[in-house]
């Protein structure tokens, strides 16, 4: 399967749907765009993993979830700067031929993250 993401937004018990991500191949502190999407109604890629197992690469990697924006977008008021704005995890890929899948769980101030399946 690659590499995959969702978001669950806590807040409001349900997938964050319009959230924007952003994917970067990192080296060191070097970040490139991979790609940039917007979550479907089940708060995933509506193209399906960000990467299948034939393009995922070992190396190390950044998802960056726009979280205030989400939040705002939702009516949610958030103060100024809000407490969470942009959300980045950084993670490796030791092993392309394995499934990698990184949910996020979050609210505008509090997150949390785990190696799923």
């Amino acid at each position: 399967m690659g590499l995959s993401t969702h978001v669950l937004d806590t807040m409001h018990g349900c997938p964050a749907a319009g959230m924007t991500v952003a994917l970067y191949r990192t080296d060191g502190e070097q970040a490139s765009l991979v790609k940039k999407l917007q979550l479907n109604a089940d708060g995933r890629n509506p193209d399906g993993p960000l990467f299948d197992n034939a393009s995922l690469k070992v190396g190390t990697y950044r998802l960056v979830f726009d979280v205030a924006g989400y939040f705002k977008a939702r009516g949610v008021q958030l103060p100024e700067p809000s407490f969470l704005n942009k959300v980045s995890l950084d993670f490796g890929v030791a092993d392309a031929s394995a499934h990698y899948h990184v949910p996020l769980l979050v609210s505008p101030w509090s997150y949390s993250t785990y190696r799923g399946s």
